[in-house]
């Protein structure tokens, strides 16, 4: 009777540590959707406002990507990395090799032609600066903003992207 009892005591234990386990990853889920969708509203102002946004976003939803992991910034497809590259380029925002990077990429796609380019939806939204990081989440790099917050976020997920290139043409 005492065997048992500990047996069914060690699986309610164990099931509540994987309950657990899978709440905790919702919550991390949850706060990235909500981080990436106050990045995603569009904003018109550039200064600070007295709720601590900036350019459309919390500071404190800034914060949460640059700590979410590499996931939180790391594109979910590599036509929309070769597009978040043009996009970094572009706005001067990474200075490494990233032009032979983002060629490389399109010739391995098979996107180096623009007109496959116009047709791959993934790549023309990189060129826009929407990030799409899985599971339906988009951060916007352009609605970031100029704030000291704002271009570490952009920094970092250039950075990010332009290594998971690297990655998967070498």
């Amino acid at each position: 009777m005492m065997k048992a009892a500990t047996k069914m005591i060690l699986a309610l234990s164990l099931s509540g540590a994987l309950f657990s386990g899978i709440a905790n990853a919702a919550n991390w889920q949850d706060q990235l959707s909500s981080a990436a969708n106050a990045l995603g509203q569009n904003a018109n102002g550039s200064g600070t406002s007295a709720t601590g946004t900036q350019g459309g976003a919390s500071l404190a939803s800034l914060a949460g990507l640059l700590n979410g992991g590499n996931k939180s910034l790391s594109a979910n497809s590599m036509s929309n990395a070769a597009g978040v590259l043009q996009y970094c380029m572009k706005n001067n925002i990474v200075d490494n090799n990233v032009s032979s990077v983002k060629d490389q990429l399109l010739g391995k796609l098979g996107l180096a032609d623009s007109l496959k380019q116009k047709q791959s939806t993934d790549y023309n939204q990189g060129l826009m600066g929407l990030l799409n990081t899985g599971n339906n989440q988009q951060v916007n790099l352009k609605s970031l903003g100029d704030s000291e917050m704002g271009k570490k976020v952009k920094t970092k997920a250039c950075d990010l992207v332009l290594k998971q290139g690297q990655k998967f043409i070498s």
